[in-house]
Parts: C-alpha cells; sequence; structure tokens
C-alpha cells in the first residue's frame, strides 16, 4: 500500500536486544496526509530500514507499507511498518497540478454518468383512514403506551 504526505513528528530511535540475542531498531513518525481532511497517520521503520530511511520534520514522502497486527495477551495490536520512502519535491507536485496536493473542488461533487433503464415503478397507493379517525373508535391503537 502506498500513502503521501509530510512528516510533522519524528520520535527518538528505539533500540535493543532481542531474547534471541539479536539487535533490533525501530524509528516511528507520524505523517499527514495533504487531503482536503487530513490523516494522521503513525508508522516506523524496522531493523535496517530504521537507518535506510533517514527522514525529517518537514519532509514530504510516498511510504510503501504494509500494515501488520498481532496478538498478546489476548488484544490485538495493529501497526503500520514502511519497507519504502521516497521524498517527493514540493514544487514538482504544484507544477503537476497533483490532485492529492490539491485542495478540495468548491462545488459539489460530480455524480457520474445518468444511469440508463426504465424509470423505476412507483409504490401502489395505499387508501388508509386517518389517524384521528382511529383514535376517536378506539380502533387500530395497538400500541402498549
Amino acid at each position: 500500500m502506498e500513502i503521501r504526505g509530510k512528516i510533522i513528528v519524528k520520535l527518538p530511535l528505539q533500540s535493543g536486544t532481542s531474547k534471541a540475542g539479536n539487535p533490533w531498531s525501530k524509528q516511528e513518525y507520524v505523517l499527514e496526509t495533504m487531503e482536503a481532511y487530513p490523516k494522521r497517520v503513525h508508522f516506523d521503520f524496522f531493523g535496517e530500514r530504521a537507518n535506510q530511511y533517514p527522514l525529517e520534520v518537514g519532509d514530504l514522502i510516498d511510504l510503501s507499507f504494509d500494515i501488520e497486527s498481532r496478538e498478546y495477551n489476548g488484544r490485538w495490536y495493529t501497526s503500520i511498518r514502511g519497507w519504502k520512502a521516497d521524498k517527493v519535491d514540493p514544487n514538482a507536485i504544484a507544477a503537476a497540478g497533483d490532485p492529492a496536493n490539491m485542495a478540495a473542488p468548491s462545488g459539489p461533487a460530480p455524480m457520474g454518468p445518468a444511469p440508463t433503464g426504465p424509470a423505476p415503478i412507483a409504490a401502489p397507493a395505499v387508501a388508509s383512514a386517518p389517524a384521528a379517525d382511529f383514535n376517536q373508535q378506539g380502533e387500530g391503537d395497538d400500541l402498549p403506551f
């Protein structure tokens, strides 16, 4: 999967040693999309990739990632694990008119082509007495309150 956005938070590098004695490292970031309603996405690079993609706050990137979930003590945890980050030149985006970087249109969204085929059939009219007549006669009021 891929997403484009700007790095807004760079968390401290975490590292340690696994139970098997292998060293590990993890670099976490928060990315904000550039949509009409921006979304914030927390992701990380694990292992060798933690140092392979040195990103800084303000960098505009295209992030390739996988979503992973795991169970621990009866609860499920989901993480977004980045595997590639390409820095994007903001000037190139503006010149190309990239819709992911442009503001939302001010008018209503287009609805697409008009549907073809026969017109829908209207429901048949049902003759019924006004509700006031039922209440005056004491009939038809089967509600418990």
